[in-house]
């Protein structure tokens, strides 16, 4: 079975590559949101949860950002120009995958106060969320693109309904 280079990645080099390019993005990802639930329920934007929240946040936005800064030239860039993504559905899950920078690395800079400088308490919560949640959103169509056969995708016109 033909697999995405998002799967392949993770399939390499057991159990590091999965480790180290999803578990450890994920569950900060997820620990941050479920730490937001607590800190936007309770209204408890101060104390022990929030400032561990932060350090989450701000370590998921640098540990991503160096996965990105990793794998955009020596896996990215190398497949679009020698032409060698099998399928676009390859293309979808790693560019989702990678583009969780976007989401990410916005999230640290708003905790160590580079960005959104001039937004209230609540419209920082806000963002936050907004950008913990686009993460999880495009991590998971990753997942979901990066576990597709990509054959199947060139030799579906035949099939009989």
């Amino acid at each position: 079975m033909s697999m995405t280079h998002y799967m392949s990645l993770l399939a390499d080099n057991q159990p590091w590559n999965l480790i180290i390019f999803m578990a450890i993005p994920v569950i900060f990802a997820e620990t941050i949101t479920v730490t937001e639930f607590f800190i936007l329920f309770g209204k408890n934007t101060h104390g022990a949860l929030r400032s561990f929240n932060r350090i989450c946040s701000i370590l998921a936005g640098l540990y991503f950002t160096g996965v990105f800064v990793y794998l955009f030239p020596t896996a990215f860039i190398p497949l679009t120009v020698n032409g060698e993504w099998h399928t676009w559905v390859d293309v979808v899950a790693v560019s989702f995958y990678l583009s969780g920078v976007f989401f990410l690395l916005p999230l640290a800079l708003l905790d160590l106060g580079i960005i959104a400088r001039n937004r209230s308490a609540e419209g920082k919560m806000k963002l936050h969320f907004i950008l913990v949640s686009g993460f999880l959103v495009v991590a998971h169509v990753a997942m979901i693109f990066g576990m597709i056969n990509p054959e199947i995708m060139g030799g579906m016109a035949g099939m009989k309904h």
